[in-house]
Parts: structure tokens; sequence; C-alpha cells
């Protein structure tokens, strides 16, 4: 699943800015979603790769599966999306000001030692760090900061990293308020900005400037702040990152550089990392025991934390009787989380709780929400609701009030090999209580424009993630993401409005205090538990294997001092800068 497909650009889906849809896909494997099984995996010239794989490991480069494609193409810039840009443009070449770490749950400062909000949180300051150069020698400084926002400002083409673009649209000004801070002064309070605008990517000044046009720009020569910024052999099918000369950590990053064969599809990915041509992958790999650890216990490893947004099962709330939310909860009490997790997920996560929340938030969740109990099977109970609801059981199958027979699609992406299966499971659960459901596969374009557009009854899907909750209720159960059917939404596909918690996480985005934040998010969470407006399945795993042939330093279930997935943007530069080479 993880090729980035030339697809048309679309709506981000935390704040309503344009990205590529490139950036989604990248963002669905970072929730669990699987490309085809590994049956019938190809074999990219084994021997060839294994005998590159040796040179390379003589001289100090980790092998990396992140991009599946079957050319490289050259294009070096942090202000496009991530999935427009080499991996890894983005936190890796470039940096941003601080890092969101999800497993510790906390702000690590990164080219910004400090951050503060002002008493009303109108303002937000960050005190960037002394001592920094860029890969080319020139001194860093907060003026380079500014440079970068100022320029997004005034190309607005620019989609910049994450959602910084919407957040964007609430800042009123940035300056320096010293020589070594930057302030962003905002018209409206959203204090959820913090993260955004820490996890832009900074660029430097004296190379931009004489950009004419920073959307096309391919910065085929990038000079970064990152750990690797040197490009070495670049061919269509094989390229090189090498090691910054004038890094600001000292001492670091402790290998040599980066080597990208290149990989057409995840088959091909995984049948390189199942041989151990690659050092750190991030891909989802069947039986990831028997087929990948087994093969050498002392240095495969993987680590799976179920850290990503929860994986759901979608009803439009547009279209009856999905409107009702005590449909959706038998819909809900009907399905065998356990097998699905069981079966489809290999137990590579665990089944969802009723306030939808994934494990990067035990932190926040609310006990009179856990257990609202609908996120449990219970057949009787899903049957009573139906029949309370006017849909009566007419032989196998229940009716509609009209007398039109319950029959639906579920829709999924073709290939997906976890999620195809999880929806063939949900569909004969379905079945138990008179809901005809057949699984109707699609590959990623239509699907994702049927999702987007609200044409659909059911589809399986992901949410939205981040440092708090807040992304996450807002894409369940705000009007700010609910549009009209017909209109591309990137969240809220199944369009559910609810007017407390718009006023709920309009509260949450005007203060920074997090106790209150956690307050404030207790009573979205016993929402979400009163309506029910998805039907969350499973925290999505975050893919994440490693190799300690060549190298170590990784982390994993017993060192979890990040995320191990590839994917963990901006988090990786916490791995690149922690690897080391075996000796």
């Amino acid at each position: 699943m993880r090729d980035r497909r030339e697809t048309p650009a679309t709506t981000d889906q935390t704040t309503g800015t344009r990205i590529d849809r490139r950036d989604l896909i990248k963002g669905a494997a970072a929730l669990g979603v699987s490309g085809a099984a590994l049956g019938g995996a190809l074999s990219l010239r084994p021997g060839m790769a294994i005998a590159a794989q040796d040179a390379a490991a003589g001289a100090g480069l980790l092998t990396v599966s992140q991009d599946q494609q079957q050319v490289w193409i050259k294009n070096f810039n942090p202000l496009l999306p991530e999935g427009d840009s080499r991996w890894p443009t983005h936190a890796g070449i470039h940096e941003p000001m601080i890092i969101y770490n999800t497993i510790k749950g906390e702000i690590v400062p990164w080219l910004a030692t400090e951050y503060a909000f002002n008493a009303d949180n109108t303002e937000l300051t960050f005190t960037i760090r002394d001592g920094v150069s860029w890969s080319d020698g020139t001194p860093f400084s907060a003026k380079d900061v500014l440079f970068t926002f100022n320029l997004l400002i005034e190309n607005t083409a620019l989609p910049g990293t994450g959602g910084v673009r919407g957040v964007l649209e609430s800042v009123s000004s940035v300056d320096m308020p010293t020589e070594n801070t930057v302030r962003f002064v905002f018209s409206k309070v959203y204090t959820p900005g913090l993260y955004d605008l820490g996890h832009q990517m900074i660029v430097p000044e004296h190379i931009w400037k004489e950009v004419a046009d920073p959307v096309t720009f391919t910065n085929e020569t990038p000079v970064g702040t990152g750990p690797f910024t040197e490009i070495g052999t670049f061919q269509d099918n094989y390229w090189e990152l090498h090691k910054n000369p004038n890094y600001w950590q000292e001492g670091k990053p402790v290998f040599e550089g980066i080597r990208f064969p290149a990989y057409p599809n995840n088959d091909a990915a995984n049948l390189a990392t199942l041989n151990g041509e690659n050092d750190w992958a991030g891909n989802f790999i069947p039986d990831v025991e028997a087929a990948y650890v087994a093969k050498d216990p002392e240095n495969h490893h993987y680590w799976f934390p179920s850290t990503g947004a929860t994986v759901h099962l979608y009803a439009n709330t547009t279209r009856a009787p999905f409107d009702d939310p005590n449909v959706r909860k038998a819909l809900s009490m009907a399905l065998d989380r356990a097998q699905i997790v069981e079966i489809a997920m290999y137990d590579y996560t665990h089944p969802a709780d009723t306030t939808g929340l994934s494990d990067a938030f035990t932190d926040w969740k609310s006990d009179a929400a856990t257990g609202a109990g609908w996120a449990e099977q219970d057949l009787e109970a899903a049957n009573e609701l139906l029949d309370a609801a006017g849909l009566t059981l007419d032989g196998d199958v229940r009716k509609l009030p009209d007398g039109t027979e319950m029959v639906y699609d579920i829709n999924v992406v073709s290939g997906w090999s976890d999620w195809v299966q999880s929806c063939q499971i949900m569909a004969q659960n379905l079945e138990d209580i008179g809901i005809k459901a057949e699984v109707k596969t699609y590959d990623f374009t239509a699907w994702f424009e049927r999702v987007q557009t609200g044409d659909f009854d059911l589809s399986i899907g992901w949410s939205t993630g981040g440092a708090t909750p807040f992304n996450f209720f807002r894409g369940m159960l705000s009007g700010q993401t609910a549009l009209e059917v017909g209109e591309a939404a990137n969240e809220n596909w199944h369009r559910y409005v609810s007017e407390e918690g718009d006023s709920l996480l309009a509260d949450f985005a005007a203060t920074s205090d997090v106790e209150e934040q956690k307050r404030i998010a207790e009573e979205l969470q016993v929402i979400y538990a009163e309506q029910a407006p998805a039907i969350p399945l499973f925290p999505g795993p975050q893919w994440g294997e490693f190799n300690t042939t060549r190298f170590t330093g990784f982390p994993s279930e017993e060192n979890p001092y990040a995320l191990l997935s590839t994917y963990a943007y901006p988090e990786r530069l916490l791995v690149m800068t922690t690897i080391e080479p075996v000796e």
C-alpha cells in the first residue's frame, strides 16, 4: 500500500487546508492500512540487491524501505506535502522547531529551545536555538524561521508541513520581538496550532530568497539543518543520502548515511525485508513472527504500537436508518472485534472502546466513556435496538419501515488485505442481525472519492490523529468538518454534527491549560459514547521493523524512546540521531 500514487490535490484531514492526496495515503499507512498480502511477492534481482547491500554496509549506509515507487524523482522541497518530496526531506534533511513524542506524550525542543503562550493565548513565542548551522556552514537564526513563515503566508499555493496552512489562517502576524525569538499573533485563539506551527520545516533564507517560484522549486541540492543533507548517488532505482557535515548535535549522526533501493510495491519491499536486505522498514507484514522474526530471531525485530488513529466503520448519517444513534450502536454490537483483530489484524492491535481514542491517548481517556457497552458484541441487545427502531425482521433480513430490505455495501480499498478481511468478517457479523452486507472493493482513488463525497452507506476508514484528542473529535462530530454530501471532505466522512461538541472544541482551542483540555476532552468522549457518531474497530498499529545485523539503537517495546515507524513524523529525527552501526 505504501506506493505514492499520482493523485489530485485534496484537503488536509485536520485543518481544512489543501494538501496532496498522497499525504493521506502516507497517513493511512500509519493507521494500519496494508498493501497486498505477501503471497506472490516479487523478486527484485535479489542477488544484485544483496550484493549492493553488503557493499553499502561497508560504507556505513543504513538501508530503508519507505516509499514504494519504480522510479525515484529528485525533489527535496520541504514546503510541499511530504508525499511530493523524497523521504526524508521532511524531518531528515530539514527540521522543525519542536517534536511531539507520541510514545512519551511530551514535546521535545529541537530548533527551538522553548515556547510559551501569553496570558490570553493570543500570542505564541518560540525561542530559537543558538549554535546551529545550515549544512553549507551558514549560521542558522530566528531570521530563517521568520522568513519561512512569511514565505508561506505570501505564497498561499504552498501547503507547508502538515496542517500549518490552516493554522496560518488564524495568524494575523509573525515577527521577531528579539534576535532569538519568533512570535505568532493570533486573530483567533487556536492553541492546538502549537503543534502545526512547531512542526513546520524551516528553510534557509540565504538560499530560498533567490527562488523564483517556491511551489515548483525542486531543491535538488538541499541545504538543511537535519542530520542527513548531502545527496550522493541518485539514479532512477537507487539513491543515497549522506550525513550533514555541520550538524548541530555534536557527534551525531553516528552512521554515514541512508540508501534507498526502489521497491515498486509493498510485496517487493517485504521480500527485501524478509531477506535481511532492509535495516529499517515501515511495512505491514502478515504473520510477522513466522515470516520475519523466525528467519533470524536474534536480529529481526518489529514493534507495532497501537498509537495510530482508530480505524472505524463509517455509517453515512445522512441516510436513514444510519441517522439513528441506536441503529449505529446496534451495528456496532453485532461486530466481533476480537475475531477481526485476531484474524484480519494478526493480533497486532486490540478492539477499540467507546471513546474511539487510540493508545496514544491513554492519559486522556475517561472512565465514564470507555464502558458504554456498544463496542462489545451483544447480538441480543443489537436485535432489541433494531426492533425498537421499527426495523423488522422478515425471514433472514430486516426491512425499513417502507418495506425496503436492509441490504448494503461495505466499501474498502482493494489490495488492503487487512481491511478487506476486516470487512468480510463484519459482513458475516451483520447477517446475524438481519442486515445483508456485501464487501465492495475499489481502487484507492475510487474508494477515497466515495467516502470524501459521502457516496456510500457503509465504509471502513481511518480517523484523524494528533498530539491531543482535539483533531480526532473535530473529525468525528464538528460542524466545521461536516460538509454537504457531494463536497469532498477529508474527515467527518459520515457527516455527523454535534452542536455541543462544537462548543466544547472551541473551549478546548481557547485554552493552553492541559488539565482544562483534559476535562473538556472527557466531555467530548461522553458525547461520542452517547451518540456513536461512527463505529470504532481497533486502534491503528504503526508498522515498524528493524534488523540489528548492521545497525542498532532502534526504538522497540523494550526501549520505547520514540515510535519506530518510518512514517512517524517528525519523531523519526529522534531515531535517526540515535541509531548506531554495530561495531
